[in-house]
């Protein structure tokens, strides 16, 4: 089955571009905005051999995953609602999963383990295990225009092994990337258009806070060489991390590694 985008995102104006082999899809739909691309403009690959995750991370996506990328129109977009779009994808990609595997079968472990969450501030959650990442990257380009990328990379059809990861695959999901595709594109087309370019962040904010994972749980943040502790009680109108620490004070984290559990009295 061959990539393309869903009947809304297509009379919304997408476009897509497929590559055989690329080094990183974000910076495939980077360079094209310097070329004078707008968007929205989708970069597929079937094979991507230099993914980034955030803070330079490498994100390994293995054959018969999701490699793509969006180029997002920001005209309009006050700069300080730039961050929301990662919430924006958030919601659309999971969104998306539930619309392409319906009701994952039951695989033994009960319904926590075909659980879809989101974890602050860019992954999703199956079971408990990462199953998605997100990258958001915004860059000023020559003459002031600004461009937006949001990069997705989905656990389809393998986890890398070594890590907490989880793919559909293993979740009992028999079908593929190109799917799943077809209902992102359309997803992100309806979220971005309920966001309004920030004016209704309110109404996504709370839509992500009711699928955060470890909400009103105790959490760490790794934050550089700082490691702060504390119950993870919301996010706030901006999308950072509220945590109630110890102590009493309230915490506002922008960005960070996010630990639960065991993990994060380990962090």
């Amino acid at each position: 089955m061959p990539y393309r985008l869903g009947s809304a995102a297509r009379a919304e104006g997408h476009r897509l571009h497929v590559h055989e082999t690329l080094g990183s899809t974000n910076t495939e739909a980077m360079a094209r905005a310097r070329a004078g691309e707008t968007g929205p403009l989708w970069v597929v690959t079937h094979r991507q051999e230099a993914g980034r995750g955030r803070r330079g991370n490498s994100w390994a996506s293995l054959p018969g995953n999701l490699a793509a990328s969006v180029l997002w129109p920001i005209a309009g977009v006050a700069p300080d609602h730039l961050a929301e779009l990662g919430f924006v994808a958030g919601l659309a990609l999971i969104e998306a999963l539930e619309a392409t595997c319906g009701t994952l079968p039951d695989t033994g472990s009960g319904s926590a383990a075909r659980s879809l969450q989101l974890k602050w501030p860019n992954d999703v959650l199956l079971g408990g295990a990462k199953l998605a990442g997100l990258l958001l990257e915004a860059e000023t380009l020559p003459g002031g225009r600004r461009a937006a990328v949001i990069g997705f990379g989905v656990n389809v059809a393998a986890a890398p092994d070594g890590l907490a990861a989880m793919s559909l695959a293993a979740a009992g999901y028999a079908g593929g990337a190109e799917a799943l595709l077809e209902h992102l594109s359309d997803r992100m087309a309806a979220q971005a258009r309920a966001w309004d370019r920030g004016r209704n962040f309110a109404d996504l904010r709370a839509a992500w806070l009711a699928r955060a994972a470890g909400l009103g749980t105790e959490i760490a943040v790794r934050s550089g060489g700082h490691i702060l502790r504390g119950v993870f009680e919301t996010i706030d109108e901006g999308g950072r991390l509220v945590i109630l620490a110890p102590d009493g004070n309230r915490h506002t984290v922008t960005a960070g590694e996010v630990h639960f559990g065991t993990a994060a009295t380990a962090a």
